[in-house]
């Protein structure tokens, strides 16, 4: 797929591209230029492709460990190949900082890799049967089997690390799929897509598509033959889907509001403060570990807040083309309308404005709050954009108290040296993972990864979602060997 601005972009199905239909016009976030144009699939499509999917399950099942392993290893060599392209494309169709856009290639890379390796790496166990009197000879066979067609459902923020997820493993575990991309960013997964088909991936296992939302819900809700969705994107939605996908299973990694505790015996708060600035504005801020809210030891507290306000400053907003960008547009101007109410509205209820709320289109500067409380959306709720609030605590447990009094729990960054204080929050904390001595917007994409509460359902990283896409079939054996 070669992008010039105003080409119309056909969806894949059955190894080909289709471009009869109604079409998607996709503008940049940054300067609204016209990126292109991609086909949308109708409800007579999806329908086509879960046909196509369920008569390829036998083939992809069949596969062996050697050929699902060759063919991921060969779309991650594509994509080191390739890297500048879909940088690029990520940056047009997302606005993503093109540093952050090479990154996520480079997470890409690393995902399909861990996948061709967990393909190997995909058996069984025995089991001895013969523990009561009366079972001499019965031992059994546990394999796991691919469950089906899965439908995966992908956001606009990581276009193309965020589709890896979905399909890396599934062609790990042998499932056919099909991706609905986000209406924002349908051109990497559809550069995805053809990477995939040309490593040798059975062309009817594969669908890329652009859906309305409408669709997408119906093959959730009333297409039996997919037997698993895997969906990210906002709790509301998530939650939603899960209410009507019937005996699908579903994992739902829903996002949140990441917290970061900073207690007073933590030797750098230079390099802390540099951090927990780029992981709060970063993008925007548009992940969903976005450092959103921070605890600081009242005794550190005012050093380490302008200290942040000092490393926010250094962070260059603009053209995400840009090598200098590290904040960039928002993905729609109205996101960053809502951001900007957001902040004033907590301004007006109280909160202290330390820096940022200039907002020139949908690119807003880095924005800092203090003096917060519970019930402003900045704090409560997921803001999604450049916003951070840092406030003071006097007792480390009143901190961790802090950080579960949200409706989310995904992951929570924790910088102290204290034993005993990291153990505690492990135990104490509502989250997924806690990540200590670093931000809670630090990952590495094979661990188990996901929430708890409003965040979602099940766990991503490569494992961790082929074991949800695969399913144990036992074999006893009686009398034999």
């Amino acid at each position: 797929m070669k992008m010039r601005p105003g080409t119309q972009t056909g969806f894949l199905m059955c190894g080909k591209e289709w471009t009869d239909g109604e079409t998607l016009e996709v503008r940049s976030p940054w300067d609204q230029g016209l990126v292109g144009r991609a086909t949308v699939a109708t409800r007579a499509d999806a329908r086509q492709a879960v046909n196509h999917a369920v008569a390829s399950l036998r083939r992809t099942r069949a596969l062996p460990r050697w050929k699902r392993r060759e063919i991921l290893e060969d779309v991650a060599a594509a994509l080191i190949e390739q890297k500048e392209r879909f940088a690029q494309l990520i940056v047009a169709e997302a606005g993503k900082p093109v540093r952050l856009a090479r990154a996520e290639v480079d997470r890409a890379v690393l995902t399909f890799k861990t996948a061709a390796e967990e393909a190997a790496r995909l058996g069984g166990e025995t089991i001895p049967l013969d523990l009561t009197e009366g079972n001499e000879g019965r031992w059994g066979l546990v394999q796991r089997f691919p469950v089906g067609p899965v439908l995966a459902i992908t956001p606009f923020n990581f276009p193309l690390n965020l589709v890896a997820h979905k399909i890396a493993p599934a062609m790990a575990a042998g499932c056919p799929t099909i991706v609905k991309p986000a209406p924002q960013t349908p051109f990497t997964a559809l550069a995805l897509g053809e990477v995939i088909l040309k490593a040798g991936w059975p062309e009817e296992a594969l669908a890329v598509m652009p859906l309305d939302n409408t669709d997408a819900f119906w093959l959730a809700e009333k297409e039996e033959r997919i037997k698993l969705l895997s969906f990210t994107g906002s709790a509301k939605v998530g939650w939603e889907l899960k209410a009507h996908s019937g005996r699908k299973r579903v994992l739902l990694e829903l996002g949140g509001n990441a917290a970061l505790i900073v207690h007073n015996d933590w030797p750098d708060l230079d390099e802390a403060a540099a951090r927990t600035a780029r992981a709060a504005f970063g993008f925007a801020g548009q992940s969903c570990i976005s450092v959103q809210r921070v605890f600081v030891a009242r005794s550190v507290f005012q050093t380490f807040l302008w200290k942040v306000v000092e490393e926010a400053a250094k962070l260059a907003s603009g053209d995400p083309s840009d090598e200098a960008t590290e904040v960039g547009p928002m993905i729609r101007l109205s996101d960053a309308e809502r951001v900007e109410d957001w902040v004033k509205e907590a301004v007006q209820g109280g909160a202290k404005l330390v820096a940022g709320l200039e907002r020139k289109g949908s690119v807003m500067t880095p924005t800092i709050l203090t003096g917060t409380i519970s019930g402003m959306k900045v704090r409560d709720e997921e803001v999604f954009g450049p916003v951070m609030v840092i406030e003071p605590y006097d007792d480390f447990e009143q901190a961790l108290a802090d950080v579960n009094h949200s409706r989310f729990g995904l992951q929570t960054g924790l910088l102290t040296r204290d034993a005993g204080r990291i153990l505690t929050a492990f135990r104490e904390l509502e989250v997924g993972a806690l990540i200590v001595g670093d931000t809670p917007a630090w990952r590495l994409d094979p661990m188990p990864y996901g929430g708890v509460k409003d965040s979602g359902l099940g766990r991503e990283g490569i494992r961790s979602a082929i074991e949800e896409m695969t399913e144990p079939r036992m074999l006893v054996m009686t009398g034999i060997g």
